[in-house]
């Protein structure tokens, strides 16, 4: 098998979107790449309703850590690709070293759902399915895992 592609997520608190994402890649093409997700500032723990709604995909999210982009990039690790998914995380994001793709995909933040827990809940559900789409079927000028692997 030839070397794996390093791809890095990165959102505000590495504790909602960029969990998703580096879980759903994982899923669908985790043979091919080596994936990570980072936060600018990390949450102590993954959004709880967050992990609720990816069990119900078969995803456990319950022992993920949320880890810093910074020490990340203190560490001198190098990925191809760096994609964020939040709207503030693009302008913060460190420049890595290294040939590196970069790709912006915002989408809303979970922590800020509002409501009732039952309408919150659909609300992380609404997101997560709108990542696993994006990753899915990618649009144009965007990050296509299947087309880095072929």
């Amino acid at each position: 098998m030839s070397k794996k592609i390093n791809v890095l997520f990165i959102c505000q608190h590495n504790s909602g979107r960029s969990q998703i994402a580096e879980s759903y890649l994982r899923k669908f093409a985790g043979n091919h790449f080596k994936i990570e997700s980072a936060g600018l500032e990390p949450s102590d723990r993954v959004n709880p309703l967050v992990v609720d709604v990816m069990k119900e995909e078969d995803i456990d999210l319950s022992s993920k850590k949320p880890q810093s982009v910074f020490e990340l990039y203190k560490q001198g690790k190098l990925y191809q690709h760096i994609i964020t998914v939040c709207d503030k995380g693009e302008e913060k994001c460190p420049v890595f070293p290294g040939i590196t793709k970069r790709w912006h995909m915002p989408f809303p933040d979970p922590s800020l759902a509002e409501g009732s827990a039952d309408e919150k809940k659909e609300k992380v559900r609404e997101i997560r399915d709108m990542i696993k789409d994006w990753l899915q079927n990618p649009t144009i000028n965007s990050f296509n895992y299947k087309n880095i692997i072929k």
